[in-house]
């Protein structure tokens, strides 16, 4: 509720000065009050930019964690898989020498 000046007494200049100075005082209330309206909602923009940026980051974290998980697991694959050419490389082998032994 914006305040409304008392009206003057037309016959005191003081009056009149002082009820100018109060229109003046409530205009300026007025634009402080539509600048406040406006940096609240300024206000709830950012926190909702910030939010979405942390969230956007924790999501990047887990990727990361997630690919860091996947690409040991994938080390340990590749080792297990060339153990395991190695053993069948050396089982041929052993398979070849006794069937040329029969």
């Amino acid at each position: 509720m914006t305040p409304q000046p008392l009206p003057p007494c037309h016959d005191s200049k003081e009056s009149m000065q002082v009820y100018k100075q109060h229109c003046k005082i409530a205009e300026e209330y007025h634009e402080v009050k539509k600048e406040i309206a406006l940096l609240e909602e300024r206000k709830k923009e950012l926190i909702a930019r910030l939010e979405q940026t942390e969230k956007e980051s924790m999501d990047a974290a887990q990727l990361a964690e997630e690919y860091a998980a996947l690409t040991e697991e994938n080390q340990t694959l590749k080792l297990a898989q060339t153990q395991c050419v190695e053993q069948l490389e050396k089982l041929r082998i052993q398979y070849q020498k006794r069937q040329g032994s029969s």
